[in-house]
C-alpha cells in the first residue's frame, strides 16, 4: 500500500451517472487487475474505495458511479485538482489459472476492473470473451473499449433494450470458456456461481471503513473462516465462498 497525491487529468461522464476519472501520479503499487484504490474526498471522513479500471506508468483510470454525496462530489472535480489516494489495495486476480479462453463477466460498476484484466489476458495471448450486464441500454459503458482490445463482447440488458435480453447468466449459457472472472453486485455473483461450468474468481463489492484490514468491517464467510474483503480479497475463488441464505 502506498499513499500519494494524484492530479486529475480527465473527469468525463460516460452515462448519466457513471464517470471516468484519469489521474496522474505514482502507480507503482498497482500490480494486479482487480485491485482497488481509496480516495480521500475533501469534506468526508471515510475514503471512497474504487476499483482500478486501468493503470500504466504514471497514469491511473477509475470508473465510478454517482450513488451518494461522496461520489457526487467526485463528479464535480476538475482537471488540475489533486486527490490523496491509497494505491495497491486488495489481492487482485490470478491470471495463471485462466486457460486458453477465459470469460470475463462484469455487472454495472463491476465492469471497470474487467478492462485491465482483459488487457492483460489478451497481452498473454488468451482468447478473451466478455459479458457486460446492465439494466437498460442507457446504462451501457465501455463496450467499444473492450472491443478495441480484441475481446469478444456480449452485452445483456435486463429490460431487453440492447443485446441479450436478461441477465449475464442468460448470456453465459451459449458461451464456451476455460475459466471465468467476475465482478458485480452480490446477487449477480451468486447467480454466476450457480450457473458457472468451471472454476473461477469473484471480486466482491463491499462497503469498507479503512480499506486495508484494520477495522474488520467488510468480513465475509469462507470455508477457512472469515476473510476481509479489503485485505484478503476483494478476489475470492469459487471453491472457498460460503453464501449466506
Amino acid at each position: 500500500m502506498k499513499q500519494g497525491i494524484f492530479t486529475i487529468t480527465e473527469n468525463t461522464a460516460l452515462t448519466k451517472t457513471v464517470y471516468r476519472m484519469r489521474l496522474a501520479g505514482d502507480t507503482s503499487d498497482v500490480t494486479a487487475s482487480g485491485q482497488f484504490v481509496n480516495l480521500l474526498i475533501d469534506g468526508f471522513y471515510l475514503r471512497r474505495p474504487i476499483s482500478v479500471c486501468d493503470s500504466s506508468e504514471g497514469l491511473l483510470t477509475i470508473v465510478y458511479k454517482v450513488v451518494g454525496k461522496g461520489t457526487e462530489k467526485m463528479s464535480t472535480m476538475k482537471c488540475g485538482d489533486t486527490v490523496d489516494i491509497l494505491t495497491g489495495l486488495g489481492n487482485g486476480y490470478d491470471l495463471s489459472t485462466a486457460g486458453d479462453a477465459p470469460l470475463l463477466i462484469g455487472g454495472g460498476v463491476g465492469v471497470p476492473p474487467m478492462y485491465l484484466l482483459a488487457k492483460q489476458l489478451i497481452a498473454n495471448g488468451k482468447s478473451v470473451s466478455v459479458i457486460l450486464g446492465f439494466n437498460t441500454k442507457d446504462e451501457i459503458f465501455y463496450e467499444e473499449e473492450f472491443k478495441a482490445l480484441g475481446a469478444k463482447v456480449t452485452v445483456a440488458t435486463a429490460d431487453g433494450s440492447y443485446g441479450v435480453k436478461g441477465f449475464v447468466t442468460d448470456a453465459m449459457k451459449d458461451t464456451a470458456y476455460s475459466y471465468f472472472y467476475t465482478c458485480g453486485p452480490e446477487p449477480m455473483l451468486k447467480a454466476v456461481w450457480k450457473s458457472s461450468k468451471t472454476s473461477g474468481q469473484f471480486s466482491f463489492e463491499e462497503r469498507m471503513g479503512c480499506g486495508f484490514g484494520a477495522c474488520m468491517g467488510c468480513s465475509c464467510k469462507t470455508l477457512t473462516g472469515n476473510k476481509r474483503i479489503c485485505k484478503d480479497g476483494p478476489v475470492l475463488r469459487k471453491e472457498e465462498i460460503l453464501w449466506e441464505n
